[in-house]
């Protein structure tokens, strides 16, 4: 029958990216909060790259943080380099990435929870979850003992039926050799989930001194090195370097020689796996054409002697493996430490939930990261402090938090994965966002930290910090447009070597920002009274001048989708009597309930002409 071994707030099952911060964001709120794991040693793991962020993925470290969140400290601390990526491409899409130590991060995220107050870790499999019908929910572990909670969110990661794919070899198992997750995925279909099954990879690991780094590409780290918290003031340096490989002919002739004995091609994975991730076999038959494909070799960390092959995820056979990583530059006698491997695992529907990441149907129930359907522990991070806020919120009953998709990368993500689904795992990219001149990681601050502060999740401390910020960036919008600079040699010369017309009269410096070809960095020469602030502060003033008017449009389409936002739709409603609307409009509409006109325009099988049938229904309906 088991016994009564705690009561709890909120209970968060899984302590991957996605339940650390579910757990954290809970307990810093105020709530009782236990956070379960299969494994303590496993809890901030990070089973396939070591890094952190990327593009569109340094966007939601960064409003993670911005919100009170912990991920973009955590990568600070455990950093071993730091690049922005897309620099030459428009600020809209430079992304922060940050190489990491593994093992420092799970284990520097793992003691934060130990010192958390409000958060007790448990290592624990939970077997079955239940609701009283007084609403409180049961969870039951392998050892029978059973925890009640009054919200719970599931942030299981892979673990959920976990099964590993290596050639002909498949067996029961979470990521990194530990046991999965085996019974609460029945549990969860009895209650009335609608689980799928997904599926993703990771490359081998391979020892250092195997590795012939002579004739690699040495990828540095940026100097001065950017980090991704606001609060953290500077970094020191970059530790290590990371290098490129290719493959070539030879690596995708052992492949397409071997591809019959991929699980993946030889029909024994059911799972969807990531478009924008694909295995290196996936990449060989997808890309036929292609000569080759680069890959990145980067350290685990400074205490081991891993090595990660980004970009050559496989499920091949270990002798496979051998052979193609040995066709390739530097890997000639590379020894494995660690053989690639696949993974396949239950997930949800996350049409099934609400923008809150709580399931319609469930009252209290959360769901966030790779079990809503997504991939990425930056994805993760951000739906479980999503979920942990709204779980917190609805114990204490306080309004839910919801972000839209014109607030931040983060609303995107929810509002994509709960109004349109995923077919396969979901990766965030900055062709997601319709507005990402106005959702830059350079910014996320101004977007979010108020908003943080608001629910409780900005300390007095980062609040008057981010304040001062705030009205140092005013005085230095002041001090430009007072600033004139006179016709100088000195600043003609520099206009002339940025190729931009020269100047006869004096200039406002803000009107010299304006210019294309100028920026603060190559007029700080001429700007004598620069004043020695954050150079956050610059970069933000300089791109809000230099995109004033794109930024003016995005801020009118964000109005008008706005104002969509505000036509609200009934819950209780049955679109099968809306006279007018299609069939396939009528079946999305209602298995997704929208919340909203703006929300039921993004749903996939909804078209316009099934939106002008809604706005008059509801002006009908007064």
């Amino acid at each position: 029958m088991g016994y009564n071994a705690g009561n709890f707030d909120v209970a968060v099952i899984g302590a991957g990216h996605a339940g650390i911060e579910a757990a954290l964001a809970s307990a810093r709120l105020g709530c009782k909060t236990i956070i379960f794991t299969i494994n303590n040693d496993a809890v901030g793991n990070c089973p396939c790259n070591p890094s952190i962020g990327g593009t569109a993925k340094g966007h939601l470290v960064r409003e993670i943080d911005a919100l009170g969140g912990e991920m973009g400290k955590t990568a600070d601390e455990c950093f071993l380099q730091m690049r922005m990526l897309n620099r030459g491409k428009g600020p809209a899409v430079h992304s922060l990435r940050a190489q990491i130590d593994r093992r420092k991060y799970a284990d520097t995220m793992k003691h934060k929870i130990e010192l958390q107050e409000n958060l007790i870790l448990r290592q624990a499999e939970i077997t079955e979850l239940d609701r009283d019908n007084d609403g409180t929910w049961k969870l039951k572990t392998r050892m029978d003992a059973i925890f009640t909670a009054k919200a719970v969110v599931i942030a299981t990661g892979t673990y959920l039926g976990g099964r590993i794919f290596v050639g002909e070899t498949s067996y029961e198992s979470g990521p990194d050799g530990i046991f999965p997750a085996k019974f609460l995925g029945a549990s969860l279909k009895n209650l009335g989930l609608k689980l799928r099954r997904f599926k993703t990879g990771t490359p081998a690991r391979v020892l250092r001194s195997s590795i012939d780094f002579s004739d690699l590409e040495v990828q540095e780290g940026d100097v001065p090195p950017v980090p991704f918290s606001y609060d953290t003031e500077s970094l020191g340096d970059n530790k290590v370097v990371c290098h490129i490989s290719w493959t070539n002919e030879k690596t995708k002739e052992i492949i397409l020689n071997n591809i019959q004995r991929s699980p993946l091609y030889a029909g024994k994975i059911e799972g969807v796996g990531p478009r924008y991730c694909p295995s290196i076999e996936d990449k060989i038959v997808r890309f036929s054409n292609k000569q080759r494909h680069q890959l990145f070799i980067e350290p685990c960390g400074l205490e081991t002697e891993e090595m990660y092959l980004q970009g050559m995820s496989s499920s091949l056979p270990e002798e496979v493996q051998t052979e193609f990583y040995h066709s390739i530059k530097g890997l000639e006698n590379a020894v494995i430490m660690r053989p690639a491997y696949a993974i396949e695992y239950d997930c949800i529907d996350p049409t099934q939930m609400d923008n809150t990441l709580e399931f319609r149907d469930f009252s209290g129930l959360y769901g966030a990261g790779q079990f809503n359907g997504s991939s990425g522990y930056e994805e993760a991070a951000a739906q479980g402090l999503i979920a942990g806020i709204n779980a917190a919120l609805k114990v204490q009953g306080r309004e839910p938090f919801i972000l839209d998709r014109a607030s931040s990368y983060i609303g995107t993500l929810v509002d994509d994965l709960v109004t349109k689904g995923c077919n396969e795992p979901y990766r965030m990219m900055t062709s997601r966002s319709e507005y990402r001149l106005i959702l830059r990681q350079d910014n996320a601050d101004v977007r979010l930290t108020p908003l943080g502060r608001e629910i409780g999740l900005i300390t007095d401390e980062r609040w008057n910090k981010y304040l001062n910020k705030q009205e140092l960036k005013k005085e230095e919008y002041k001090r430009i447009k007072n600033t004139v600079l006179s016709p100088t040699d000195e600043l003609n010369n520099i206009l002339v070597s940025r190729e931009t017309s020269q100047v006869t009269t004096g200039v406002r410096m803000i009107d010299l920002l304006k210019r294309p070809q100028l920026n603060y960095d190559c007029l700080t020469e001429v700007d004598k009274d620069r004043p020695n602030i954050d150079h956050n502060i610059f970069e933000q003033v300089e791109i809000e001048i230099k995109y004033e008017g794109y930024i003016k449009k995005q801020l009118e389409q964000v109005e008008k989708m706005r104002k969509l936002e505000k036509k609200l739709l009934p819950k209780d409603v049955n679109y099968k009597t809306v006279t007018g609307l299609r069939l396939e409009a009528q079946e999305k509409l209602n298995n997704v309930k929208p919340d909203n006109i703006g929300q039921a325009s993004r749903i996939s099988g909804v078209s316009p002409a099934d939106i002008s049938v809604l706005l008059i229904w509801l002006t009908q309906r007064g």
